[in-house]
């Protein structure tokens, strides 16, 4: 029986993924690196920041130390959301609050540091729909890595067969198929041709996989 759901952020709850590529270019625009933004989205999106730091300083042969391009673009999102909420993603305010009063238990599960979450999260009035909120700030390995996910299930103390992860990237799916979850994906336009064989259904929105889920 399921009885937990385990929300990605980024892509899948809340549609960041543009202000994240305007924090990367502001970040990167001092070494003369400049990207289209749907290229960027679909290069990046789901990857780790660090992971995306040292691929774009191995790739344009940067004299720059990917550590810190990541927590100068961290630091540089955290700043901008607290005044510029990302629009929600289709159906997350409906499915959210819909699946709360239904009596599933909510985990919020993100690559991001809870400075970039936190605001965004408040600033929605989501802050108490969840149970656990793990981010990136919690393990030592973030995504693809299971742990995130595992950290999620043990704070709940639910076993990984009476929960279902939704996500939107082959990175996180892959992070939660890897701690035995069952795996929904739900792309959006950056993620579409990205690798989901693994995963145990694929949606539309979240409201298709929602109404579907209810009824089983």
């Amino acid at each position: 029986m399921i009885t937990t759901l385990l929300f990605d952020f980024d892509g899948t709850l809340v549609d960041s993924e543009v202000i994240h590529f305007r924090c990367w270019q502001e970040v990167l625009t001092p070494f003369g690196v400049f990207f289209d933004e749907e290229r960027f989205c679909q290069l990046y999106s789901g990857k780790p920041t660090l992971a995306s730091a040292f691929d774009v300083v191995a790739k344009h042969n940067l004299d720059a130390n990917p550590e810190t391009l990541a927590q100068q673009k961290n630091a540089l999102f955290a700043k901008v959301v607290k005044n510029e909420l990302p629009p929600l993603m289709p159906h997350a305010k409906d499915v959210l609050y819909a699946a709360k009063a239904a009596g599933f238990t909510l985990a919020l599960v993100t690559g991001s540091t809870r400075d970039e979450v936190t605001p965004i999260l408040e600033g929605y009035g989501f802050t108490d729909l969840f149970e656990t909120v793990v981010c990136k700030d919690d393990v030592t390995n973030p995504k693809p890595h299971p742990e995130p996910y595992l950290l999620a299930l043990s704070r709940l103390g639910v076993d990984a067969r009476h929960g279902v992860a939704l996500e939107d990237t082959s990175t996180g799916s892959r992070s939660a198929k890897d701690a035995r979850l069952c795996v929904y994906a739900i792309p959006n336009k950056y993620t579409q041709e990205q690798d989901f064989a693994h995963v145990d259904e694929k949606y539309d929105d979240l409201l298709q996989m929602y109404t579907q889920l209810t009824k089983t």
